[in-house]
């Protein structure tokens, strides 16, 4: 799937001039927008990481993996599965938690996204854009997580009548609310556009339409090249003018992924003179601003020269090579606020912490995150004294525990006895290093045990 060209959000395409819906009848009130704080998450299975771990005598290889692999990104929904999205989320989430960090979400599945452009897709209606994101919700779990709602779905309008625009915006509204009902502790932005697209102004009137009393806020900047500094004095004149429609305590997010070089032409793919921008945080010292995130993951491709969203090593490398390194101060680690208590408490039993074995063995610990009907499980293989070249982990489920979804690993059976081996890029681990997977099931997962064979 095509992950989000930066066509229709280039400063060089003026749609300022199209008349923003002011919004009526809206109730203000729904979810108020407070601090984000906590470390975010860092997906082990990104392109990125995976392009790394397969590719380690590349000379771009060290460059990549210290700027970019490193760092936490949005994972995209952008395919139209309603039946397995729930899963897919679900597992995503439960790793997230079992690290303790805060995943971001970016949902692109709006009926017309992208106005049939490099991105063209998502729903084929809006009724099935709204059982798609039901089920999306139901996988969101009860921790803080942050949700990119729907790239361009507000900046870009051209191509939607009045009674299109008026749908999608009840869409997008209705969106919002069932997955801030489905997880209090969800933290949902809404379409902004960027500082070089529509006014500030303009944008509080779509945001409104849309819904955004009900949201935490809305994003700016994604896939986009605007200084950090830009973006943050328009998202301020957005909240300024926000504030004087009634709407009162909503917060920015910006994508900084690509903003910390010269601005040049709209297309990522054809510039050697983009640098990847500030490092993702949710210590951003200003009291409007949630995050900087990276939304658009850093070297895939914007449809010029590369199949759109497609990762490519070089664009990496031409972002990240120059490029101040990261902080080395690891942000704040302190659990995450909650606007509601989880409505089920954590697992208490801690895994297994058992040394790893001497010689070419290894070991494996388990720790389950359960939930009512069903849990997701994350499991460390670690090597002992010497390196190892290949895994196999078998664990035991309890009786009516059936595993519906893995990640980073290939499964031999779904109950009972499951045998677990490792995949192309984390079959090597290093003497005391220790690999992760995980997987995902119903029933209950308190009880499972794991071993290790290598």
């Amino acid at each position: 799937m095509a992950i989000l060209s930066a066509r229709r959000r280039s400063a060089a395409i003026s749609v300022a001039a199209v008349a923003g819906l002011a919004g009526v009848g809206f109730a203000v009130g729904g979810a108020s927008a407070g601090t984000v704080s906590g470390t975010l998450y860092r997906d082990p299975s990104s392109a990125v990481v995976r392009w790394v771990a397969a590719n380690p005598g590349d000379s771009r290889a060290a460059v990549i993996r210290d700027k970019i692999a490193s760092q936490p990104q949005a994972r995209w929904y952008a395919n139209f599965n309603p039946s397995t999205i729930q899963s897919e989320v679900s597992a995503f989430i439960g790793a997230a938690n079992s690290a303790q960090q805060i995943p971001v979400l970016s949902v692109y599945e709006i009926t017309n996204r992208d106005c049939g452009g490099a991105s063209a897709g998502g729903a084929p209606d809006l009724n099935q854009y709204q059982t798609w994101v039901s089920n999306f919700a139901r996988g969101l779990g009860n921790q803080t997580v942050l949700i990119i709602l729907e790239t361009d779905s507000l900046a870009l309008q051209t191509c939607l009548s009045t009674s299109e625009l008026n749908a999608r915006n009840q869409a997008l509204s209705t969106a919002t609310q069932t997955i801030k009902s489905a997880n209090p502790n969800a933290k949902v932005y809404l379409d902004g556009g960027h500082s070089t697209w529509n006014s500030a102004n303009d944008t509080a009137n779509r945001l409104r339409a849309a819904g955004v009393q009900y949201a935490d806020g809305f994003f700016t900047n994604v896939s986009n090249f605007n200084p950090t500094s830009s973006e943050a004095n328009f998202g301020r004149a957005v909240i300024s003018a926000l504030n004087g429609m009634g709407i009162t305590g909503k917060r920015q997010v910006i994508d900084t992924s690509r903003n910390g070089g010269a601005a040049g032409d709209w297309c990522a793919d054809d510039n050697t003179d983009r640098r990847i921008g500030q490092y993702p945080t949710t210590n951003t010292g200003d009291a409007n601003i949630d995050a900087y995130l990276w939304v658009k993951p850093p070297g895939e491709a914007d449809g010029c020269r590369y199949t759109a969203g497609s990762f490519q090593p070089d664009l990496a490398f031409s972002l990240a090579n120059g490029a101040p390194n990261p902080p080395t101060t690891a942000p704040p680690t302190t659990a995450p606020p909650t606007t509601a208590p989880p409505t089920t408490a954590p697992p208490t039993t801690a895994p297994p912490t058992s040394p790893p074995p001497g010689g070419n063995g290894c070991s494996a610990a388990v720790a389950i995150n359960q939930w009512n009907g069903g849990f997701t499980a994350s499991v460390n293989v670690t090597a002992g004294s010497a390196a190892i070249n290949g895994w196999t982990v078998t664990v035991a489920l309890p009786g009516g525990a059936a595993i519906t979804g893995t990640w980073n690993a290939q499964a031999s059976g779904t109950s009972g006895t499951v045998r677990f081996t490792n995949v192309g890029y984390n079959g090597q681990v290093g003497a005391g290093q220790t690999t992760n997977f995980g997987f995902q099931g119903t029933g209950t997962g308190q009880g499972a045990t794991a071993t290790c064979a290598a």
